[in-house]
């Protein structure tokens, strides 16, 4: 089956003479798997339409805040009362309270929040903090882990920076990342090392505590624990970014799923129902520090939009409906379940990972933990895979170094759809 991309192949074409490489965020160009992105119409439910009318079952989502499904209810209906509204004010609103309180209460260790435009400026603005409440300018990062596109980050960032350069983007100064200390993900070791060498300068580490940008990579026994003692040990913060698994993975996100209290905490994409946001949070005493409660700055013409807090506090309640979280984990469940027993039914070495409702599928042989692991997969496996899977209906993110979403709406029929495409196209 060859898929009719007239139209999205057209749309390429235009959006290439006026945009960097036709998209306004680079995995979506699909250089990581060729071919020519489809561009979609419409969504509704678990799935979506392209331009030339191909419908496909969604395990994109917006690469995580759609946990209810395109175009939900309640979500819809808490847009349009905010539009009514009005759009913007640059001013406070009851709504933002509203929001910061939802949080708060689902993520104790979150006692302050601030609410900004995206997750990249959530951890840019958390290591300013870090570095101020500290009086110290280095920090910990690990190999794979993407936390937004801020300078300081970009040194062996997962997702789309994904590269073994150092620093990842021109334009980063060496200056810049001098301060970037990078240890491998599921290795304490590695983290205590530094530690060794750097103790007394370093802010914090930051940690996705399951790394959903080289796929999903979860944590190994120990290993956040281990971060948190080493933290303690030296008055170094430790920085939790949950932008891709905060109310995701749990009610209190991955935090409250093991246990670890982290200092600061970063969020985004389901805390905006699917509207540009992101938040920063923590302690009180550290939030306390920030502008204009402390000497802190960070600021935003658009930070607590009222239409973005309005679908996020919409979606946050409807997650909190009886049912709901055990519907997506036994999704999650099903989906893993079915792609293990197709594989290993067909011969083909491979892991599953999976944390909820977001997992991803590696054509491997041996466990998938770090980034070495991944980056030893199969990859060309996956090209192949994810081509056909899209001939097949299924629109799978064009990446081997991203995960998969479900969401509430991904029913039976859908999940069945998307496990006899991948026997498909497995086989073809």
């Amino acid at each position: 089956m060859t898929l009719d991309l007239t139209n999205s192949e057209a749309l390429l074409g235009r959006a290439r003479e006026l945009i960097p490489g036709g998209v306004n965020s680079p995995v979506r160009a699909y250089r990581g798997v060729g071919g020519t992105p489809p561009f979609v119409e419409r969504g509704d439910g678990c799935r979506v339409v392209d331009a030339d009318g191909n419908q496909y079952v969604d395990l994109v989502l917006s690469y995580g805040p759609l946990i209810l499904g395109h175009g939900h209810p309640d979500v819809l209906a808490a847009l349009k009362g905010a539009l009514e509204r009005g759009t913007a004010f640059g001013a406070p609103t009851e709504s933002e309270i509203n929001l910061a309180a939802a949080i708060s209460e689902r993520v104790p260790s979150v006692e302050c929040v601030r609410l900004v435009n995206s997750g990249t400026e959530a951890t840019m603005s958390a290591l300013r903090l870090a570095r101020a409440a500290t009086g110290r300018s280095a920090f910990v990062k690990f190999s794979g882990c993407y936390h937004g596109h801020g300078d300081a980050f970009l040194v062996k960032a997962g997702s789309g920076a994904l590269t073994h350069g150092s620093p990842d983007s021109p334009g980063v100064p060496e200056s810049v990342v001098a301060d970037t200390l990078v240890a491998d993900y599921n290795d304490l070791a590695s983290v205590a090392r530094l530690f060794e060498e750097r103790g007394d300068e370093i802010a914090a580490v930051f940690v996705e505590p399951v790394a959903g940008n080289m796929g999903c990579v979860l944590p190994e026994a120990g290993f956040l624990e281990g971060l948190r003692a080493l933290c303690d040990d030296v008055g170094a913060l430790l920085v939790f970014d949950e932008v891709m698994t905060g109310f995701r993975v749990g009610r209190g996100g991955f935090q409250q799923i093991c246990g670890v209290r982290p200092d600061l905490t970063t969020l985004g994409k389901v805390i905006g129902g699917g509207l540009p946001v992101g938040a920063y949070g923590g302690r009180r005493d550290l939030m306390e520090q920030v502008s204009p409660a402390g000497s802190v700055y960070q600021a935003g013409t658009l930070s607590g939009n009222p239409l973005a807090v309005a679908a996020g506090l919409a979606a946050l309640e409807a997650l909190d409906r009886p049912g709901v979280w055990g519907a997506l984990e036994d999704a999650g469940a099903h989906l893993q379940a079915g792609l293990e027993h197709i594989t290993q039914d067909l011969g083909i070495p491979a892991r599953v990972n999976r944390q909820g409702a977001m997992l991803c599928l590696y054509f491997s042989d041996r466990p998938v933990r770090s980034l070495a692991d991944v980056m030893a997969s199969d990859r060309d496996r996956f090209t192949a895979f994810f081509h056909r899977m899209l001939e097949n209906g299924v629109m799978l993110p064009p990446s081997p170094f991203e995960a998969w979403f479900l969401s509430y709406a991904h029913d039976a029929e859908a999940l069945d759809q998307v496990l006899d495409a991948a026997r498909t196209s497995l086989t073809s």
